[in-house]
């Protein structure tokens, strides 16, 4: 296999957060505005619109990732996947404990994942909290 490097991956990121930022504003603006119609007051709303950019981070990440292309879309524009350490699909629990874990190495200064650019198998450490790889696709 080959592991997939800091700048694709980086690159990967980028497009994924430019999609997540229209998705997580569209769903955010929809249910803010739900929630402020159905109780009379925008208090609150923004909150209702965080929560739901965090799920429609966590669902993105953990359904693509989980899928059969093993990929997001940024990962796909830059052919690169996903897979557990034998090189397989990796389920929708395993893809939602790697997204969870990416808190963990962003909050120790990202050098989570700055290790990626380090480790032998290019590996951040959300990647080895959760078993899995990201590698080049054949």
């Amino acid at each position: 296999m080959a592991y997939a490097g800091f700048w694709k991956r980086f690159a990967a990121f980028f497009i994924d957060m430019l999609i997540l930022v229209v998705l997580g504003g569209i769903a955010g603006g929809i249910l803010g505005f739900l929630y402020g119609a159905s109780t009379g007051t925008a208090e609150g709303a923004e909150f209702v619109g965080q929560i739901a950019g965090i799920l429609v981070g966590w669902i993105y990440y953990a359904a693509f990732e989980s899928s059969e292309k093993q990929a997001t879309l940024g990962k796909m524009a830059l052919s690169i996947k996903v897979t557990d350490m034998n090189g397989n699909r990796i389920s929708f629990g395993k893809a939602t404990g790697r997204h969870f874990a990416k808190i963990i190495s962003g909050l120790i200064l990202l050098i989570g994942y700055l290790m990626v650019a380090f480790t032998q198998k290019q590996q951040g450490l959300h990647d080895m909290m959760a078993g899995c790889l990201v590698v080049n696709k054949a």
